[in-house]
C-alpha cells in the first residue's frame, strides 16, 4: 500500500467548488436540516459519480480510501459539519455516535481517562489500539493535526484470520465463539450492558469481523460475564499481536483536510497516542461519520444486538431511550 497510492485522491478545484455551493446553501438554512441531508439536499454533479467509485472499493475493494484537499482551513466548525456531513450522504445514511444521537463525532482530548467505564477511548489522547466501530464505513475528517503522534493505522481483519489459520488453527475457534463486549452504558432499550457477538463471522460468503480488546476486558465487570479462559486469552493475545505486526499493519498521517474512509467489517483501525498543542486553536480535532450504504454487504442477524438491525442502508449506531438525532457542531 505504501509503494501504490491509488488509495490517496486528491479533490479537483471543480469538485472543491461543489462542495462549496452545497454547502454555502445548506448554512443558510436552519441547524434542525443539517440532521437529515440526502445526496438530494446536496447535490454533487460531477462528484457524486467518483465518491461512488470510492464508496465501492471501500466496501468491496482495499476497504479504504483517503480524499486529500478539503479546504478545512477556510471554513467555519460549522460550514466543515455541513461540507462532511453532505459528502457522506453519499456514501450512506449517517448514524448516531452515542446516547446522545450525535450523528457527527468529534474527536478530541476531552482531558477524560478510558479507566471510567462510561469513558470512549476516542475522548483521551491515548492510543486506542485496533478497532473496529459500530456501522458499516467509519469516517473522519481532520481538521486539526496534534503536535506529534494521533497517527491513523490500518489492519486487515481477514489478514489476521489467514496469518491465525496459518500459525494457530486451533485457537481461531475461540474467535468463531459469542464474547461479551462492554457497551460502556449506552445500553438499548431491552439489551444487557454487553452484546455478545463473536469476533468473526462467516455470512453469505464474507468474513466479518467485529473487535474491541479493552471492552471485551471490561465487560469482565459485570456479574454475569464469566473470566475469559486461558484459551481465549491465548487467541486474542494471539489477535493484538498480529493487528500490531509492522508487517502486517499500515499507518498514515492524516493532514488537515483529509477525509479517511476505513470498511469495519474488514479492516481494524487505530490510533496512536499524541501530545496536543497548549494552544486551544490547535489542538487535534477531527469530525467522524458512521454511515451505512445501501450497498453494503449482509451480514448475520447476530449483528443486530449491536447495530439495532442488519439492513444494509438502516443498520448501526447507538440508539438508546429518548435517543434524538442531533449534529453537535462543537465538542463536548
Amino acid at each position: 500500500m505504501l509503494q501504490d497510492q491509488s488509495w490517496l485522491e486528491h479533490f479537483t478545484e471543480t469538485e472543491i467548488a461543489e462542495v462549496e455551493s452545497a454547502m454555502h446553501r445548506i448554512a443558510a438554512g436552519p441547524d434542525a436540516a443539517v440532521a437529515r441531508l440526502t445526496p438530494a439536499d446536496f447535490p454533487l454533479p460531477g462528484l457524486a459519480v467518483r465518491l461512488g467509485r470510492v464508496r465501492d472499493a471501500v466496501l468491496s475493494g482495499r476497504g479504504f480510501a483517503l480524499l486529500r484537499g478539503l479546504p478545512v482551513q477556510r471554513w467555519t466548525m460549522r460550514e466543515a459539519a455541513i461540507a462532511f456531513l453532505g459528502l457522506g450522504s453519499h456514501l450512506g445514511s449517517a448514524r448516531s455516535q452515542n446516547a446522545r444521537g450525535h450523528i457527527l463525532g468529534h474527536v478530541k482530548d476531552m482531558g477524560l481517562n478510558s479507566d471510567d467505564p462510561n469513558v470512549r477511548i476516542y475522548q483521551t489522547h491515548e492510543r486506542q489500539t485496533f478497532h473496529t466501530d459500530s456501522s458499516d464505513i467509519v469516517g473522519l475528517l481532520c481538521l486539526q493535526a496534534a503536535k506529534s503522534g494521533g497517527h491513523s493505522a490500518l489492519v486487515s481483519s481477514v489478514t489476521i484470520f489467514n496469518e491465525m489459520r496459518r500459525r494457530r488453527p486451533d485457537l481461531l475457534p475461540h474467535l468463531f465463539a459469542p464474547i461479551e463486549t462492554d457497551r460502556r452504558g449506552e445500553v438499548p432499550v431491552g439489551e444487557k450492558p454487553y452484546f455478545t457477538i463473536p469476533t468473526y463471522n462467516w455470512h453469505a460468503g464474507h468474513l466479518s469481523a467485529i473487535y474491541q480488546r479493552q471492552y471485551i476486558e471490561s465487560a469482565r465487570r459485570f456479574a454475569d460475564v464469566p473470566p475469559l479462559t486461558p484459551a481465549q486469552v491465548e487467541a486474542y493475545d494471539l489477535f493484538d499481536a498480529l493487528a500490531n505486526d509492522p508487517a502486517l499493519n499500515f499507518h498514515m498521517v492524516l493532514e488537515p483536510g483529509d477525509m479517511q474512509l476505513v470498511h469495519n467489517h474488514t479492516l481494524l483501525h487505530d490510533r496512536t497516542a499524541f501530545e496536543d498543542w497548549t494552544e486551544p486553536a490547535k489542538r487535534r480535532h477531527l469530525l467522524r461519520l458512521w454511515l451505512a450504504p445501501k450497498q453494503a454487504r449482509p451480514l448475520s442477524p447476530v449483528f443486530a444486538q449491536r447495530y439495532g438491525s442488519v439492513t444494509p442502508g438502516d443498520r448501526g449506531g447507538i440508539i438508546v431511550p429518548g435517543t434524538q438525532l442531533t449534529v453537535p457542531f462543537e465538542a463536548g
